[in-house]
């Protein structure tokens, strides 16, 4: 993946398309339509052609050589521990959690311009679901126009869920989904693009359900890798050293493995969470193949992404209920007509930065008060960046903010900081807050973090009077078994339990 000058494709249309991407003017004759893939859990650095030579994932290996990658692509945080309701909410209204209006931070944002409502709106789009909507039936109904095969909750079997149609402002009675959910995402969303007017743009939104637990992927994908195991993170721990947040012992993510964390369960589940990717993979690829071999090829700009990131062994965690890099970066991938081809950008954005970037393509005047930057200067050339610092609010007890070099983590229900040098050590390992050597940069950072915080109107205290006990208390006993959980899973990593309480039935 090159980085810096871009290379357009070689075609006169796509020549023309580069040089007036931006240009509202052709976008009110020429609006593209929109495919949004959106996985789900997905780290940042589980793609092949974007370093990680251990995972199979070719679809998005071509998409990514065809298209531009954002490399620093970040989940801006969260308001609760279902960090995919937080991400999913920010990406809808384009406004970071912490400008969403008082009680609607969970779900109930409806009356606020949501972004496929302006394309229906302001442009004249169909907008169309497939996939999972976890933010409330309200939302659902004030965003989009119709759906197929949705999936109205959170955690899945993926083998074993329902869904409902989505028609003319009504969902359907609940039925069985009938199949493993990238299959049945990934066929909903195929009859959509065949069936597709080519007269009227179209914003298709799937949102698939993978790689987000359960980790139960087909059975020859997992046993892959398996067979083939990939390497555990570098900055794998048994145990995160200091209660980060809530969730680092009673969380529901991270009692899907026993403390002390072990190599063998986590290279186990880092199998089967490939094993998922790869999966969903060969199902985008069908996606992919519908597009490019139907009469929406030339005029379809596909996005690629996910809600955040996950742990996955780092740092002793599975989850994401944290700021660290793995499970607050997620993969970003756009291509189509007048898209640069096998471009890359280590600018700081924020998912929520895409809702901006359509309303450009749409021709769209993005509304008031919405805090997301349109990505298509970083795409033509025009900018080099869309922020110099990146902030990351975690609930009111994780902050994070990075200049691109060096990041800084305040823990205030603990008063504990990290300060991490990311070019000398991007996988957070080794802390230099306590280091007097880097005290003038903790200062800096801290500064740093201040002017940020006031920029977003964070009010929450930084250090509390009296702090909470820094050393977690693990306890086995107290892990919970979702009833999401299929029974070979149960078996493996919950000793055969069907209790809720991993403890005594």
């Amino acid at each position: 993946m090159k980085h810096g000058a871009m290379k357009p494709w070689l075609t006169p249309l796509s020549l023309g398309l580069t040089i007036i991407l931006s240009a509202s003017a052709w976008a009110d004759t020429h609006r593209p339509n929109i495919v949004f893939l959106f996985a789900d859990d997905q780290r940042a650095d589980t793609i092949g052609a974007h370093g990680n030579r251990h995972i199979e994932t070719p679809r998005l290996d071509t998409l990514a050589e065809s298209g531009f990658s954002f490399l620093r692509n970040y989940c801006a945080g969260s308001f609760s521990g279902a960090v995919c309701v937080a991400s999913r909410s920010m990406l809808m209204t384009g406004r970071h959690w912490m400008n969403l209006p008082e009680g609607t931070k969970s779900r109930s944002w409806a009356d606020l311009p949501l972004l496929p409502s302006v394309l229906e709106k302001e442009a004249g789009y169909e907008t169309f679901i497939v996939g999972k909507w976890h933010n409330g039936e309200e939302t659902l109904k004030a965003a989009f126009s119709n759906g197929k095969s949705v999936y109205m909750g959170g955690m899945v079997d993926h083998t074993d869920f329902v869904v409902q149609d989505y028609i003319d402002g009504e969902l359907t009675p609940k039925r069985s989904a009938g199949g493993f959910s990238s299959e049945v995402f990934s066929d909903s969303a195929i009859e959509y693009i065949e069936a597709a007017d080519t007269e009227k743009p179209f914003f298709l939104y799937v949102a698939l359900t993978a790689p987000h637990d359960t980790r139960n992927p087909p059975v020859a994908y997992r046993e892959k890798y398996y067979q083939n195991r990939p390497p555990l993170p570098v900055n794998f721990l048994p145990s995160h050293p200091f209660v980060n947040a809530p969730q680092v012992t009673g969380g529901r993510d991270e009692g899907l493995a026993p403390w002390p964390r072990t190599p063998e369960v986590i290279s186990d589940q880092l199998s089967e969470y490939y094993g998922l990717i790869t999966h969903m993979d060969e199902q985008i690829g069908r996606v992919l193949e519908s597009i490019k071999n139907g009469p929406h090829a030339d005029n379809t700009i596909i996005v690629y992404t996910a809600d955040h990131g996950l742990a996955m062994g780092s740092h002793g965690l599975l989850g994401k209920q944290n700021v660290y890099e793995q499970s607050m970066r997620a993969p970003l991938i756009i291509q189509g007509p007048g898209i640069p081809a096998d471009q890359s950008s280590k600018s700081f954005n924020y998912v929520h930065d895409l809702y901006a970037t359509i309303c450009d393509w749409a021709g769209v005047e993005t509304p008031s008060k919405v805090d997301s930057l349109s990505l298509n200067p970083i795409m033509t050339g025009e900018k080099k960046s869309l922020r110099k610092e990146l902030f990351l609010p975690f609930q009111d007890n994780q902050r994070a903010v990075s200049d691109g070099r060096w990041k800084l983590h305040v823990y205030p229900k603990i008063n504990h900081e990290l300060l991490f040098d990311l070019k000398a050590d991007p996988h957070e390992t080794n802390d230099l807050a306590k280091d007097p050597h880097y005290a003038k940069e903790l200062k800096r950072m801290m500064k740093l973090m201040v002017k940020t915080r006031e920029a977003y109107g964070d009010t929450d205290p930084l250090h509390v009077a009296n702090p909470g006990l820094k050393e977690p208390a693990y306890d086995n006993n107290k892990r919970t078994l979702d009833v999401w959980q299929p029974k070979w899973i149960r078996d493996k990593y919950f000793d055969g339990r069907s209790h809720p309480n991993h403890g005594s039935n």
